[in-house]
């Protein structure tokens, strides 16, 4: 029997034999476990959310979810790595407003696509901002409220020092839109993430920080900083006598709110896009994981990845114009 086959058979029985391999790898996935990859230091509000949600994506899947923090220039050491990684469902990424929203614009040679390089599974969450102060240097400052803290700061430019979890995150845009919006000026101070921002705000190192509620919180709870503000448009009902910047300062229209989403690399297979939305969104309606994330001052979503694209979509146009009038740029 002659055995010869061309160049253009070989290359068809390959094709057929990988499209029935790559299909049932799809449907056995996950057989290992899978990365989060958040793009913050740990303690900050993007890596409370992946920590809520790994033991429950490790009990859907039968694999274990681990948070993995990589930190740095925004969130773009992390989102960069991941955009980079095989889309094969085994490396996620815990994306934010800054990753997918803001630094498109206020990178010049940003090193990833947040449109082009990712698969969108799902909006998480999203949550105000709040303008805190450590309570006790308030206290000593005689600063109880937004317009004495507008006050003093003009009073005393550049003494007070305002921290972030990263040039371009929305914690720092909200507070350099604040400034603009005042007319004050405060020493910005960029961390690494929210985490490490927060303890050296209530160690008394930093003054002032626009942290995400969530991650603010307990320290709000427990006494060490005190709340002056709202970003949002409408109060927290996680925090009802606390007035918005809007209200507080005077400032109509003054909005800054933060948003967290899971994300695969481009290429990810559709159906274990589908089977992670599907899953998320289950977790985020179990009631003690509801109730956690609104006692937090989150507001959980679990929305289609086709909602999820188009909210990174309007989100992108609406950053471009607030970092230009900031004035934020890097390089």
């Amino acid at each position: 029997m002659n055995m010869t086959f061309t160049r253009r058979t070989l290359i068809a029985l390959a094709a057929a034999v990988a499209v029935p391999t790559a299909a049932l790898a799809q449907a056995n996935w996950p057989t290992k476990p899978v990365r989060i990859v958040v793009p913050f230091a740990p303690g900050g509000t993007t890596d409370i959310l992946a920590r809520v949600l790994a033991p429950e994506l490790s009990k859907a899947f039968g694999q274990q979810f681990i948070v993995d923090n990589r930190g740095g220039a925004g969130g773009n050491i992390g989102a960069d790595h991941v955009a980079k990684s095989q889309g094969d469902g085994y490396t996620l990424l815990m994306g934010t407003v800054g990753t997918h929203g803001i630094n498109k614009a206020l990178y010049a040679n940003l090193s990833y696509d947040p449109q082009k390089d990712f698969a969108p599974i799902t909006l998480v969450a999203g949550v105000p901002n709040v303008m805190v102060m450590n309570a006790a240097r308030a206290k000593e400052l005689g600063i109880n409220t937004v317009p004495d803290f507008i006050r003093y700061a003009k009073a005393n430019p550049g003494k007070l020092n305002m921290a972030s979890s990263g040039n371009g995150t929305s914690i720092h845009l909200a507070g350099e839109l604040f400034k603009s919006k005042t007319g004050i000026f405060m020493t910005h101070i960029p961390y690494r993430g929210s985490g490490p921002a927060v303890r050296d705000l209530i160690g008394g190192t930093m003054d002032v920080m626009y942290d995400n509620l969530p991650s603010a919180m307990p320290h709000i709870q427990a006494g060490s900083l005190k709340a002056f503000a709202v970003t949002s448009d409408v109060r927290s009902q996680a925090l009802p006598d606390v007035p918005t910047v809007a209200e507080a300062a005077n400032l109509p229209g003054f909005e800054a709110s933060s948003w967290f989403g899971m994300l695969a690399p481009a290429g990810t297979p559709p159906e274990i896009v589908a089977r992670l939305q599907t899953e998320i969104a289950k977790a985020l309606k179990l009631p003690e994981i509801n109730t956690r994330l609104q006692g937090l001052g989150a507001i959980p979503s679990g929305n289609t990845p086709q909602e999820f694209a188009r909210l990174i979509d309007s989100e992108i146009a609406k950053w471009a114009p607030v970092v230009k009038a900031a004035g934020a740029k890097v390089d």
